[in-house]
């Protein structure tokens, strides 16, 4: 269902502070956020904008496009207590949101089953992954294409495309680095993962004898049992106690999407310099081409100056005056003609010899 309310209502539910609340206000700019508090987590990944807490998770835009696979995969592991789904949905006067609040049917299924927060938190990363690598793919079934037209034939239009092509590119790689930064920090600070465990602060703030979650959930999730060795789950129940347990779990859960998004960015980073390569080729062919242009631009200036010298021959016979040599000696003109051309073309050849010597232009 769907309620409305401000959002002071929301901060006296969840128990956040404003400045936590405007990290999910979609005319802000913000980066991408992970943050525990005393009684829930604040996320706010891409499009997935969500409060979490012990019993229930608040999403924003729920009926958007892009958050329904989201909502749909909480209804799904996040099943109602007693088979029924009851969920909440509030409106700011600012924004619109909307939620789902599963109850906890966990409690039967003893350890085997994690935090409810870790679950939503797993369903979050898991979402905000595969939206990323189906933006990635979709770049990559244009980009291979409009590279191989471009190699082909350069022109304005393909130029064009390849342009906006990584355009996208070097945005993805930006939005990808921001989660993949995010996550980072995350996993390099153990108290702001304890901070996640908000059924541990519900239960006993952080005693020791809370209920711990043994890592046997791990084998159980669809997306991290087939990223997680037994090597690395074992040592975990056998080197650490409960406190450290929980932190541990966290941060294999974290890491395993961490591994996903930095081999999401790998991807989008070889599509990258695969750009950059074709990038080199296309420069390396049009120095070609202007380097055959300033060939012919030699060739034609060399050709110019020996026909300069040639109308030179005959501006000078071809003159006007009185000159006794003029008259009687019309079969000289066919000498002068052969013997200008002639020399002209020696000319020619010889400047060529010499830029081919000195490798200014090709064999």
């Amino acid at each position: 269902m769907m309620l409305e309310v401000d959002k002071y209502a929301i901060m006296h539910r969840v128990g956040i502070h404003a400045r936590d609340l405007r990290i999910l206000d979609p005319l802000l700019s913000y980066p991408s956020t992970i943050l525990g508090r005393e009684r829930a987590i604040v996320l706010n990944l891409e499009h997935i904008k969500a409060i979490i807490t012990a019993e229930e998770v608040l999403l924003r835009n729920p009926h958007d496009e892009y958050v329904i696979p989201i909502v749909e995969e909480l209804c799904r592991r996040l099943p109602a207590k007693s088979g029924r789904k009851q969920g909440v949905g509030y409106d700011e006067k600012e924004n619109s949101n909307g939620s789902w609040d599963p109850q906890n049917d966990s409690q039967d299924a003893g350890d085997d089953v994690p935090p409810f927060e870790f679950r939503a938190l797993e369903v979050a990363l898991e979402g905000i992954c595969s939206f990323l690598d189906a933006r990635r793919k979709e770049l990559e079934l244009i980009a291979y294409p409009a590279l191989e037209e471009l190699t082909k034939k350069i022109s304005s239009r393909n130029l064009d495309r390849v342009r906006k092509l990584k355009s996208g590119m070097t945005r993805l790689t930006a939005r990808i680095q921001k989660i993949r930064d995010e996550l980072e920090q995350l996993l390099d600070d153990d108290d702001d993962m304890a901070d996640l465990f908000l059924t541990r602060k519900l239960a006993g703030s952080g005693s020791p004898t809370a209920t711990s979650v043994v890592p046997s959930w791990m084998a159980a999730s669809p997306t991290i049992g087939s990223r997680i060795s037994r090597l690395s789950r074992a040592s975990t129940m056998t080197s650490y106690g409960h406190g450290s347990d929980d932190v541990e779990e966290l941060e294999m859960l974290l890491e395993a999407y961490f591994m996903q998004i930095d081999s999401t960015l790998n991807k989008v980073t070889t599509v990258r310099e695969y750009i950059d390569d074709t990038e080199d080729y296309i420069n390396i062919q049009l120095d070609n081409h202007r380097n055959r242009l300033i060939q012919l631009e030699l060739i034609l200036s060399a050709a110019t100056v020996v026909m300069s010298i040639y109308s030179l021959v005959a501006a000078v016979f071809g003159m006007n005056l009185p000159f006794k040599w003029n008259e009687g000696y019309s079969y000289v003109f066919k000498w002068v003609v052969l013997v200008g051309g002639l020399g002209s073309m020696i000319i020619f050849f010889l400047v060529l010899g010499y830029a081919r010597y000195k490798r200014l232009i090709g064999t």
